[in-house]
């Protein structure tokens, strides 16, 4: 059971990498429509270990002062189209 446990957690790690192409540190933000949503690593709540992601259209991020592009190459998870 515990090997089953860290099986399916492995899996959930390999998921979460960043394709390549995406996430390379000289990479920017894949182009996309005005509704496509950027999904970047966000600081997880105080006392939570759990890594938190959020998904935004680049207007909802620049209203929040972040450049989409920047950010990318460090916290850049995927895009919803």
């Amino acid at each position: 059971m515990a090997h089953d446990l860290l099986i399916a957690l492995a899996l959930v790690a390999t998921a979460s990498q960043p394709s390549p192409g995406e996430g390379t540190p000289a990479s920017l933000a894949p182009p996309g429509s005005p509704a496509t949503r950027y999904c970047l690593r966000v600081e997880p709540i105080i006392g939570s270990r759990i890594e938190t992601i959020r998904c935004k259209t680049r207007d909802d991020w620049a209203r929040l002062e972040i450049d989409v592009d920047q950010e990318w190459a460090e916290n850049g998870v995927r895009v919803l189209a």
